[in-house]
C-alpha cells in the first residue's frame, strides 16, 4: 500500500430511507429514542476517528434516493444505507447500488427478521457487502466499520 493511501480518508456516503426523519418520535418501542440527528452526530464522531469523511442524506422519495446513489458514483468510496420500507419494495433501488460498483452495506435499527414476515426479504441486501440489523443506532456504527474495513481491503488489493 502506498503512503497516500494509508492517509487518504475514505469517503462514505450514508443513506437514510424513508420515516427515518421521525426517528425518536416514530414508534420507540420499536426504533428507540435517538433521532435521526444524533445518529449522524455519532456516526461524525465515529468517523473522524476511523478517518472517514463523512457525507448523509436522508429522503422519503425512492427517486432522491436513487439519484443520491447515481451521483455518489464518482464521489464516495462506499455507501452505507438504512433503505427502510424500500429494503422490501425497491428494485429500482437496488439496481442502483448494482449499478454504480460501489461496496455498500446496508443497516436497520430493529431486527427484521423478528419482524413481520415481509420485512425478511431484502432486495437491497444481496448487492451489499453485508447487513447489520437489530443493534439500535448502533447498527449504523456497526456498518460504517465494516464498510470502512471493506474499502480498507480493496485498496490494498
Amino acid at each position: 500500500m502506498t503512503d497516500r493511501m494509508k492517509t487518504t480518508a475514505v469517503r462514505v456516503l450514508v443513506l437514510h430511507g424513508p420515516n427515518l426523519n421521525l426517528l425518536g418520535r416514530r414508534e420507540p418501542e420499536t426504533y428507540g429514542i435517538v433521532t435521526l440527528s444524533q445518529i449522524d452526530e455519532r456516526l461524525r464522531d465515529l468517523a473522524g476517528v476511523l478517518n472517514v469523511q463523512l457525507e448523509t442524506f436522508q429522503s422519503n422519495s425512492e427517486g432522491a434516493l436513487i439519484d443520491a446513489v447515481q451521483a455518489a458514483m464518482d464521489r464516495v468510496d462506499g455507501i452505507l444505507i438504512n433503505p427502510g420500507g424500500y429494503t422490501h419494495t425497491s428494485v429500482a433501488l437496488r439496481d442502483a447500488i448494482a449499478g454504480i460498483g460501489l461496496p455498500a452495506v446496508e443497516v436497520h435499527l430493529s431486527n427484521v427478521h423478528a419482524r413481520e414476515e415481509f420485512r425478511h426479504r431484502s432486495l437491497i441486501a444481496p448487492v451489499c457487502v453485508g447487513q447489520i440489523a437489530g443493534f439500535g443506532w448502533r447498527s449504523y456504527a456497526l456498518g460504517l466499520q465494516g464498510l470502512v474495513d471493506a474499502i480498507t481491503q480493496k485498496r490494498e488489493g
